[in-house]
């Protein structure tokens, strides 16, 4: 059978085909094994994808989109004055590597395999299915990316399966994920999956981008905020020049110690070294790091018991994460020449019945890890039993390595942030409590939800997260201390209450999250706090889940609502400027935006 496997990334899209009797082989487009996921649209409506799109770029910036995979959850592209739903962007570049295959087949293939991030929903694999269709493709099967990717690495070595579950660590343009993935005769099953949303490539240039603005943009800061903020087609072609040859500067430190970046005028060409890069990049790798051995964990492993830790995607080529992962875990990770392509590779060695949700939550049983052989007086019964699958429909964003100490003990730090933090968590607390005002107690205001499931605590990790918080808490847990808060959970009639206080390079910041209690329970306390301005409020959208916020400025803080509409789990920031000062309106609809919505 003819099958055409194509993994559609944030920056990049391979395309592998496998032909009958034939074998397999990349599908090169323009001369090239990778394809930009880039899409301009001209003024008629005709989408151009690939190098098409980046070279029509020029023209007119306003009508490109470099990674409409980052912009799935928005519905529609506005690329100058034409609205592009989202599944028809994908279905453009999918087409495109449709329509190399066929010129190499000459038919259509007879199945097409499209790879996904692990951690998407249905509503996001549901675009990619709609996308499929539009391409004009038949039988479509969606496989998780490290489930493909895993597949790939157990298939080399000559076929000889690895000795245990394959870890992967995918690090994209757009997103990290890893996961521990079972390999057995039968097939692969996802053991435990975990992802951060703000680690990408992209994110590694915006970083290097800010760093080279450090040195130059004190000479014309005005000329630097228009190259950051363009106002114009002449500013935003500088701006996507200048955006190119960081991304390429960032590629060549992996194999050279130092570069030259050169910059528009009237700036300076500016030289950055690989000790600069690393030293930005370090602090997010470290993190990921973490996550990738907490997932090993949940997995029920560690990391001596693994067939292999295998490193995906463009950016394991830089030679400090290869370091970094074998400080962290003990065991030297693996890549190949060409990371970009393993996932596309992988893809056809998964076996594929046709069914999206036969892969997305595996349809094998959980493959168990080896284990060695006890000591004789040890039971040998306990190692026929197999780890329990960790997948669950929402999963968990975070499980932190270490757990914070527990509630009621002294766990501020001793300085003047924690004076302003453990200040704001009281702030939150009184807000709920002049909300609660009335007659009858504010846990009688709550209605029936549609998922009473939520209703209940259910079990709480070290942190006092259940998995239904988590949903709404996405990555805050695994930057900040987080604790279970029993006295605010009773304040407001709620199963369970988690408390987390963070600093950002603005302000000091608390945020309860609540399970039991919609944000209609708690929304008029909270309204009539936001003394400041008229408050704003809005909906969002994000992996499957959906809901409202409201955003405004009290006396001394800012303050943000937000909540799921379809189960009562509600949150409540409050911010404060490090001088005391309240956060505007809108940057606190902007922090929400960037970093609190789900």
């Amino acid at each position: 059978m003819d099958v055409l496997a194509i993994d559609f990334g944030t920056s990049s899209t391979v395309g592998v085909l496998s032909i009958h009797g034939r074998g397999t082989q990349v599908v090169e487009i323009d001369g090239s094994v990778t394809m930009s996921s880039a899409i301009y649209v001209d003024k008629d409506g005709t989408v151009f994808v690939g190098r098409d799109a980046e070279r029509r770029a020029r023209l007119d910036p306003s009508r490109f989109e470099a990674n409409p995979k980052r912009r799935i959850d928005e519905g529609a592209l506005q690329l100058g004055d034409v609205t592009l739903p989202i599944a028809d962007a994908f279905a453009a570049v999918l087409r495109r590597v449709g329509e190399e295959a066929e010129l190499l087949l000459q038919r259509p293939p007879a199945q097409v395999r499209i790879s996904h991030p692990a951690g998407w929903g249905p509503d996001r694999k549901q675009i990619l299915h709609e996308a499929a269709l539009k391409a004009g493709f038949g039988t479509t099967v969606l496989i998780p990316e490290p489930v493909a990717a895993a597949a790939h690495y157990a298939s080399l070595n000559n076929g000889h399966r690895p000795p245990g579950p394959i870890a992967v660590y995918d690090l994209g343009a757009g997103t990290f994920d890893c996961a521990v993935v079972g390999v057995s005769a039968q097939g692969f099953a996802v053991l435990a999956e975990d992802g951060l949303p703000d680690l990408g490539s992209l994110d590694i240039d915006q970083a290097l981008l800010v760093h080279i603005g450090r040195e130059v943009s004190h000479s014309e800061p005005a000329r630097w905020q228009r190259i950051l903020r363009p106002q114009s087609v002449s500013d935003r072609r500088t701006r996507r020049s200048l955006l190119q040859d960081v991304r390429d500067a960032k590629e060549s430190l992996s194999r050279h110690q130092q570069t030259e970046i050169p910059m528009p005028e009237p700036f300076g060409d500016v030289r950055v070294t690989r000790m600069e890069l690393e030293a930005l990049v370090r602090p997010s790798f470290l993190r990921s790091g973490e996550l990738l051995a907490a997932t090993i964990h949940r997995a029920g492993l560690s990391p001596d018991r693994l067939g292999g830790v295998y490193l995906v995607g463009g950016p394991s080529r830089m030679p400090l994460l290869a370091s970094l992962l074998a400080n962290q875990l003990r065991i030297a990770p693996t890549t190949q020449d060409q990371p970009e392509t393993a996932v596309a590779f992988g893809l056809h060695h998964v076996p594929a019945g046709g069914e999206d949700s036969q892969l997305t939550v595996p349809a094998f049983a959980p493959v168990s890890p080896p284990v060695r052989q006890p000591p004789v007086h040890q039971p040998p019964v306990q190692q026929q039993q197999p780890p329990p699958p960790a997948r669950r429909p929402q999963p968990p964003r975070w499980t932190p390595p270490t757990p914070p100490p527990p509630p009621g003990r002294n766990w501020q730090r001793p300085t003047t942030y924690g004076v302003i933090v453990v200040a704001l968590a009281a702030i939150v607390t009184t807000i709920v409590l002049l909300g609660g005002g009335k007659d009858e107690p504010v846990a009688a205001q709550v209605p029936a939800v549609p998922k009473p499931a939520c209703d209940q605590p259910g079990p709480k990790d070290a942190q006092g997260f259940t998995d239904c918080l988590r949903r709404i808490a996405a990555v805050i847990p695994q930057r900040d201390d987080c604790h279970d808060a029993p006295d605010a959970a009773a304040t407001v009639g709620a199963a369970v209450a988690v408390t987390c206080v963070f600093q950002d390079d603005k302000a000091s910041n608390a945020i309860n999250y609540y399970q039991g209690v919609p944000m209609t329970g708690l929304e008029a306390g909270v309204r009539a706090q936001m003394t400041k301005g008229k408050p704003v409020e809005g909906t969002w959208a994000a992996d499957g889940l959906r809901g409202r916020y409201l955003a405004g400025v009290g006396k001394r803080s800012g303050i943000v609502l937000f909540g799921t509409e379809d189960a009562p789990l509600t949150a409540m920031l409050v911010s404060t400027r490090s001088d005391g000062s309240a956060r505007t309106t809108a940057e606190m609809v902007e922090f929400f935006t960037a970093q609190l919505k789900p």
